[in-house]
């Protein structure tokens, strides 16, 4: 084994599992430096695949617990998008299979982009059934941004092709005709819930990079239609659009003066 080149050894630990395999203490035997260091980056591996299984396990308590009850359709519901100045909320509620695994899903808002939109194709793949609600600025300034949420989860929900018979809704409580659970940041809690999460962001994403086509100068792309300095700037030298949230400072003031184009 010590005369085997970096290169096959490099393969040999692709192919070992645990520290049982019987090549694992030959290979500790080889004292060159670049074996120890192969050894060191494996080691490192293995222990965060081991640290993202167990966070994957922590993430389904809920779910588990819920399937022991006899439901067998849960549905995770969550939103992106309360907050920004510009752009809809959108909604997603997503239906994951008992079996579903995918160790390194979380809150979106914990993944990087690339992550997000990794993830969110193998959950497209792999779900039972994804609903998405939308909730464009027109209604969010007419029913308030607090109704606007619900109205979309509500829609989200109704747009599943498989009907829930649970949902576990992230810090909502809605009227719905299903046994819920509204659980505070579930997003961080809960698999269905991240999922959703992820579901959701990726969608208003995409939105909002369409939107920074139409619309340049408030950089949508970038700031997804946060108030970020650059987009205040940009309210400041070229008024609001119909994207922008009347309902909100400081477009709120602006439309009092249909400063608008």
């Amino acid at each position: 084994m010590a005369l085997a080149t970096l290169k096959e050894i490099k393969g040999i630990l692709e192919k070992i599992t645990d520290k049982q395999d019987p090549y694992w203490e030959q290979l500790k035997e080889d004292k060159r430096v670049g074996v120890q260091k192969l050894i060191t980056s494996w080691e490192k591996q293995k222990e965060k695949e081991v640290q993202l299984h167990n966070r994957f396990i922590e993430l389904c308590i809920y779910e588990t617990e819920i399937r022991e009850q006899g439901y067998t359709y849960i549905a995770g519901i969550d939103e992106v998008g309360r907050g920004p100045l510009a752009g809809p909320v959108v909604t997603a509620a997503v239906i994951l299979p008992e079996n579903f695994y995918l160790p390194g899903i979380d809150d979106s808002k914990k993944l990087s982009e690339a992550k997000r939109e990794q993830y969110y194709e193998i959950i497209q793949k792999e779900a039972i059934s994804i609903g998405v609600g939308i909730i464009e600025p027109a209604e969010i300034d007419r029913i308030n941004i607090y109704e606007a949420t619900k109205k979309g989860m509500l829609a989200a929900v109704q747009n599943l092709a498989q009907q829930p018979d649970f949902l576990l809704i992230d810090a909502m409580k809605l009227n719905v005709p299903y046994p819920s659970k509204s659980i505070i940041k579930g997003d961080s809690k809960s698999i269905s819930i991240a999922a959703a999460s992820i579901i959701a962001k990726v969608t208003r994403d995409e939105m909002m990079k369409k939107l920074d086509k139409e619309f340049p100068a408030y950089c949508f792309a970038n700031n997804m239609g946060y108030g970020t300095k650059e987009h205040l700037l940009a309210l400041e030298s070229d008024g609001y659009t119909i994207h922008h949230r009347k309902s909100f400072s400081p477009i709120k003031e602006m439309a009092m003066e249909n400063r608008g184009i």
